[in-house]
This record gives C-alpha cells, structure tokens and sequence, in this order.
C-alpha cells in the first residue's frame, strides 16, 4: 500500500509498504476515503520540530470504512463507513466521562499519527469511532468534506468554544484564520455569541471567517491588535477568547483582550516555551483547553449538525489533491495558497 512520509524538510515522499495488521484486540484496520494536511502537519514539514528523513507523517484526519476489526471490537463491523477521529478515547475513564476523551487517562498511545495512507491501524477503536449512515457514494463530495473536518477540526474549534465557556450574547475573538480558527467561529455562532471578531490577514480566509458568522475582523498584530479589538468591545475586552494558533504572539494577544474574567480556550498547540502569567493574574483570567474532545462532540452535535445542514464546515478545504499529490498539498497549504488541503484517497 501507499503511505505519506516525511523526506526531509518542504519535502513528502510516498513509499511503498505493508498494509497494517490487528496487533492487539481492540484494533481497527481502516482503509482511508478521504484524508488532509492539519496546520500542525506543517510544524513538522517546516522543520520547526526536528524529524529526520523517513519518518511517518504526521497526518491524523480521516474518514474511513472499516477494513477489519480485532476480536474485542462490537461497535463497528468491516464495511462500516466512519469518521476516525485524531484522538482514540476509551469511553469509560474520569476524562471521557467528564467529556475530554482527548486526555484519556486509559492509554497513553491517544493520538492518530500515519493517517496520510492507503491503510491505517486505529488504536482503541471500540469507543472512539464515529460511524456515519450508510456509504462514502450516498453523498456529496461538499458534504464528504464537512464530514472530514470532524475528524478533527470541527470538533477541535468547538473544543476552544466550549472550554471559554462561550454563551449566548458573547462577544469572542477568534485567533487564527486556518482551518481550526475558521471553525471556531462556527462554533461560536452555534452558542449564541453576538459578536465574533476573526484575526485574518488573508481576503479568502476573512472571506469565510464572515460566512461562518463573524461580525468584525482585526487584519493587525501585536499591540495594535490588542488595541483593535478592545476598540471593538467598547474598551472592556471579549467574554471569551479562542487561540486556535500556539505561537507566542497568538497566545500573547489572546490572553490580553480578554475583559477580567474572560476564558481563553487554547486549541493551538503551544509552542510557546515560556509565558508571562502576572498579566493574565490581575486581570482574573482563566485559561482552559487542549486536545479536543473528538468523539464526544461528534456523537452528541456535531455529526447530526452537518448531516441537517447546520453548518458546513467542509468549505474550509479549498483544494483537492490526490495521495500522490501529497507534496504538492502540503507545498500548497505550507504557502497559503489554499486554507486546508483536501485528499483523495479511495472511493
């Protein structure tokens, strides 16, 4: 089988190997429908975080049929069309109880890595997967692409809205205009927030961002951004901030526009080694997030709001590839020449 890997830095290769087998009873053999490139995907392909030549990609969005099931495996049965979420929550611990299966506290192996590929080994897949009404071919590539985003970056922007606690008449910045903070956004509007300020410095991405619901968008950064959006909300501050980035400016202006007492759900995975919390003490501040609740939110809203049409989070792909593609999809989201790659796996 075909499978994505890392060649060295700016550079995917596809190499050819064996397809994966049941190792462990709760495994999902997966054949790949629909696969993408994540914003966190690029750390890697930049060279920011240290790979050598060779290593797996880092792709962890899928949706999926299943392949094969392990022998402890009752929820999903071969033939079965799922969306394989990027984390892999057993359903039962303290964490997925309390609604945050993206820290599963039964497995330290949480998280899909390898996913760019013909076939993948889902881990944990008893819980975790999400099925889908009938088949790949009973609906639209539009609507494929919205499904898609569940794997992930749907769910991933909901998180950040739901750990800020976002309420109905809110004011909300959004950080980031990727994929993650364009469904943020969504998410926002879904709880009610009156006014949505994105953070886009790109016409498609502030485009969207507006489709999806935002109200204002602030194109400047650092301290004018700051001084933008406290103009916006009237010189208070937002009641919730997302920061969908993780870089330290992002997570710097996130955690001063907020009025005292906001919430900053933080989604962006943080790459920021060192961060000032005397600010963010006097002003009461609450920080709150990580890995998202993948499968928790798909199950209960989020699944059913994409097949009603409520929203229709696919938009925030803008370019189709194919698996043999794969370099030029990450080239062309690595340059912004698309908002999120979109691969072609099988039918």
């Amino acid at each position: 089988m075909k499978k994505a890997f890392f060649a060295k830095v700016g550079q995917m290769e596809l190499k050819n190997v064996d397809k994966p087998t049941i190792q462990a009873p709760d495994d999902v053999i997966l054949r790949i429908v629909r696969t993408c490139v994540c914003g966190s995907d690029l750390w890697n392909f930049r060279g920011i975080n240290p790979l050598k030549g060779g290593e797996e990609n880092s792709g962890h969005e899928a949706i999926a049929i299943v392949d094969q099931v392990g022998d402890d495996i009752t929820t999903v049965k071969p033939g079965d069309f799922v969306i394989a979420p990027f984390t892999h929550g057993c359903g039962h611990c303290a964490a997925c109880r309390a609604g945050f299966d993206g820290s599963c506290q039964d497995h330290s192996d949480n998280f899909s890595n390898g996913v760019q590929a013909e076939y993948y080994r889902f881990q944990h897949g008893q819980w975790a997967l999400v099925k889908i009404p009938g088949q790949p071919g009973d609906y639209s590539e539009g609507m494929l692409k919205s499904l898609l985003t569940l794997a992930d970056v749907m769910a991933t922007g909901y998180h950040a809205a739901r750990v800020a606690n976002v309420q109905p008449g809110d004011s909300v910045v959004v950080m980031g205009d990727g994929a993650v903070g364009l469904c943020g956004i969504i998410a926002a509007k879904m709880m009610g927030a009156k006014q949505i300020i994105s953070t886009s410095r790109h016409a498609d991405r502030q485009a969207l961002a507006e489709e999806f619901g935002a109200t204002d968008n602030v194109a400047v950064r650092g301290d004018d951004a700051g001084k933008a959006i406290l103009d916006l909300t009237h010189g208070q501050g937002a009641d919730a901030v997302l920061e969908c980035v993780g870089t330290e400016q992002s997570t710097d202006t996130a955690m001063k526009v907020g009025r005292p007492g906001a919430i900053v759900g933080r989604v962006g995975l943080p790459h920021t080694p060192k961060q000032d919390m005397t600010t963010p003490f006097y002003k009461n501040t609450i920080v709150a997030g990580g890995p998202a609740s993948v499968t928790t939110y798909d199950k209960a809203t989020l699944l059913k709001a994409v097949l009603d049409g409520e929203i229709n989070p696919g938009k925030v792909f803008t370019k189709s590839f194919t698996l043999d593609q794969i370099d030029e999809a990450y080239k062309d989201m690595d340059q912004r020449k698309v908002i999120k790659s979109y691969v072609k796996v099988s039918d």
